[in-house]
């Protein structure tokens, strides 16, 4: 951990910062001259982004090499940031990973995992910071769920479940919170070229096959809508599109059509593959 050096105001919190959607939203607020705490397991990716982002932008970088999917860890951030003295302006909630398989065959300490990762660490950290940045009525929450959210996902029901609950927890508060001057986002990216795929070992899946978005692009656009104040933001016209589908379809077929697109052609029945996004 970098030791502090003064205090400083308006840094944007991001984790699950080392790579994917993460490190890309990283680099967009870094070209926008703003500080940011960069939160991931991985402390040499972490230390090597920061590196980047301050011989490039300028800009102040903190690294905290944490796994949010312990229990405590969302209170030892909070800590820690207390500690250093950083006034946290932005909070990116971006790390969550995924599983692939049947949900009977999984181990429950992966799925619960999950949770505590996806779910309980979005809802803690957001409980943490929330409080300051209504004091100074100003800051910006950013929550990245996933098109996952939108429909029940045979072959991955605890992540889809997870992202569900993550997108209808943005928006209950994104209504608390108007006329506070704090916004909250949901961003929900379709598939995206990333290492969560390759991970989860979904490389063979209908879903991925039929194309990927790219990090920046998803990240971009996230970015946008949480400045703009969007509740949802849902990134690419074909992500659209499916959003509509979904809505307009009879749950039978959604279930069906999920199922088929998660499965690859030479899964192993009870297989469990992890990835992490």
């Amino acid at each position: 951990m970098l030791a502090v050096v003064s205090a400083a105001k308006g840094f944007t919190l991001i984790t699950g910062a080392s790579s994917g959607i993460g490190r890309e939203l990283a680099l967009i607020a870094a070209t926008k001259a703003r500080p940011v705490v960069l939160v991931a397991r991985s402390e040499d990716k972490l230390n090597e982004l920061a590196r980047k982002l301050r011989e490039a932008h300028g800009v102040r970088a903190e690294v905290v090499a944490l796994d949010l999917g312990e229990p405590e860890a969302p209170i030892a951030l909070f800590r820690e940031m207390k500690r250093r003295d950083v006034e946290i302006e932005v909070l990116i909630n971006n790390a969550g990973f995924g599983s692939l398989g049947r949900f009977h065959g999984t181990p429950i300490d992966l799925q619960l995992s999950m949770l505590r990762l996806n779910v309980s660490a979005v809802v803690h950290l957001t409980h943490l910071f929330l409080p300051a940045m209504l004091e100074r009525r100003r800051g910006r929450i950013l929550n990245v769920a996933s098109t996952a959210g939108l429909q029940p996902g045979p072959w991955m029901a605890v992540y889809y479940a997870s992202k569900a609950c993550v997108l209808s927890f943005s928006e209950a508060i994104a209504e608390e919170l108007r006329g506070t001057g704090v916004t909250s986002t949901a961003l929900l990216p379709g598939p995206t070229r990333t290492e969560f795929q390759s991970r989860a070992e979904m490389t063979g899946s209908r879903l991925v096959r039929l194309g990927m978005a790219d990090a920046r692009s998803v990240a971009e656009a996230g970015y946008r809508g949480m400045e703009a104040g969007r509740v949802v933001v849902i990134p690419g016209i074909s992500n659209k599109a499916l959003s509509l589908l979904v809505r307009l379809s009879p749950r039978f077929a959604v279930r069906r059509v999920v199922s088929w697109l998660n499965r690859s052609n030479n899964e192993k029945q009870g297989s469990v593959k992890k990835g992490m996004g």
